[in-house]
């Protein structure tokens, strides 16, 4: 028994249940929910339920599916994430109608995929999402309707090699696997680079060393002497000020009314009404 109070309330599930949770979806289909039931066994009185398009078992407890889960061979939407299933039987093969398959937080290893899933051709979204995948059977470039690929949160050291097979593929998400670590840490080192770099400041020659001076001189960093603001660095970095109209070199007034200018026009957009 699970303490009171905590988790989901444990329900037996009968065929009359199942019946009275059948709900009629906007494009007509029939869908049975038993989400977050804390259902531990695959209720069998399911396979007496006729013409289930849309099963939903997920965040559950079950560990098991039945063998013969192909029976249910009018499914063309079968959720069963956030449960506690190990594998998934080789007759999920037959059930070619599937077009969503939700799979996502459970217990899943490679050993625990069958190669049948490459024979649901009409497959438009599988997810595969948090469970301890670092492969997936090369059946599954047989996928060809395949569209949405969830891969996040697994074991992958790479991405799998026919991805690329799949031409209908249009998201994939491998978020947060071994191999996308490391590519953000390459990523972020790269964007980190140009920080590296020092901001070039105009400064007078009297502020410099002997040996700064000589070496801005040789690298052609110094204005000559007929300029009338001095000898400085010639290389000032260009700075944008958001928010103005103009920039400030060639505003006519000062950067304090600029800012009250911006003060004014922010408190003017606050106060317009939402009309979307």
């Amino acid at each position: 028994m699970m303490p009171k109070g905590k988790g989901a309330k444990r329900t037996k599930v009968t065929l009359k249940t199942a019946k009275k949770a059948i709900r009629i979806t906007l494009d007509g289909r029939r869908k049975l929910t038993l989400s977050n039931m804390g259902i531990t066994v695959f209720p069998k009185c399911l396979f007496k339920v006729p013409n289930v398009d849309e099963l939903d078992l997920s965040r559950n407890l079950i560990q098991k599916l039945p063998d013969n889960i192909d029976k249910l061979s009018s499914l063309i939407w079968l959720d069963l994430h956030s449960n506690k299933l190990e594998s998934v039987p080789e007759s999920i093969g037959n059930m070619v109608v599937l077009t969503h398959l939700n799979l996502a937080n459970n217990c899943l290893t490679p050993a625990g995929l069958p190669s049948s899933l490459g024979s649901l051709t009409n497959l438009k979204s599988l997810n595969l999402g948090m469970n301890q995948l670092d492969a997936l059977p090369p059946t599954l470039e047989r996928l060809s309707s395949l569209r949405e690929l969830g891969l996040f949160d697994n074991l992958f050291i790479k991405p799998p090699e026919f991805l690329k097979v799949l031409r209908n593929l249009t998201k994939v998400n491998v978020k947060r696997n071994p191999f996308t670590y490391s590519q953000g840490d390459g990523e972020a080192m790269k964007k980190k680079k140009p920080e590296l770099k020092e901001d070039a400041f105009l400064v007078h020659e009297s502020c410099l060393c002997s040996t700064c001076l000589t070496k801005a001189q040789r690298e052609g960093l110094t204005r000559g002497r007929g300029c009338d603001a001095g000898n400085v660095f010639q290389k000032e970095k260009k700075r944008n000020y958001s928010g103005l109209m103009t920039p400030n070199s060639v505003a006519k007034v000062n950067q304090d009314v600029w800012r009250i200018k911006e003060k004014v026009e922010d408190k003017q957009t606050i106060k317009r009404p939402n009309i979307c």
